[in-house]
């Protein structure tokens, strides 16, 4: 049984904890599964040369949670859909696209996924540098999984950005993520 003091005190560090304020900026927050998340670095090398995701892809089931934490530079996370910027769409058809603005070191940025399928996004500002990475969530299904000029010539898609050359060369394989998992590139800062 406690005493009051300490139950006073108890109550003082929970209080405290409530009142730090936070850098982060959070899409959905799912505390259920918070042991769960998957994080995922945004890097650069200090010159600012080499950009990207750490790592690069990833295999989860439904329902976890993905955290992008940036280590350097300045970075979004966003996901190849018509709603950004009319990027072509390389997520789950019935998936809700995400953006999450600029973020500097120190902050992050999270969100559930629960659709099956494959999840392309891209950093913003370093798109054309191959800043790209890709999140598989159960089976591999979607526009993710198809050619990255699959909609061509289809209704409704004729002004959707295609995904840059240097973005296409720098997605690791379906195949290479369902056998290895997590998927990192050979760089160091």
């Amino acid at each position: 049984m406690l005493t009051r003091r300490e139950f006073l005190r108890a109550g003082g560090v929970a209080l405290a904890g409530l009142s730090v304020p936070s850098t982060s900026r959070v899409a959905l927050l799912h505390t259920s599964r918070e042991a769960q998340a998957v994080e995922i670095r945004m890097r650069s090398d200090k010159l600012g040369t080499r950009v990207w995701f750490d790592p690069i892809g990833v295999y989860i089931e439904s329902g976890q949670t993905v955290r992008w934490i940036v280590s350097e530079n300045v970075h979004t996370t966003s996901a190849y859909h018509p709603r950004n910027s009319n990027h072509s769409l390389r997520i789950p058809p019935n998936a809700t696209p995400w953006d999450s603005g600029f973020l500097s070191p120190g902050e992050h940025f999270e969100l559930k996924l629960a659709v099956q399928g494959v999840y392309d996004y891209y950093c913003m500002p370093h798109e054309e540098a191959g800043m790209v990475g890709r999140i598989i969530v159960g089976k591999p299904t979607g526009p993710g999984a198809m050619p990255f000029d699959y909609y061509r010539g289809k209704p409704g898609t004729k002004n959707w950005r295609p995904v840059p050359p240097a973005a296409r060369k720098a997605f690791p394989s379906i195949e290479q993520i369902m056998q290895e998992r997590i998927v990192r590139l050979n760089w160091t800062t």
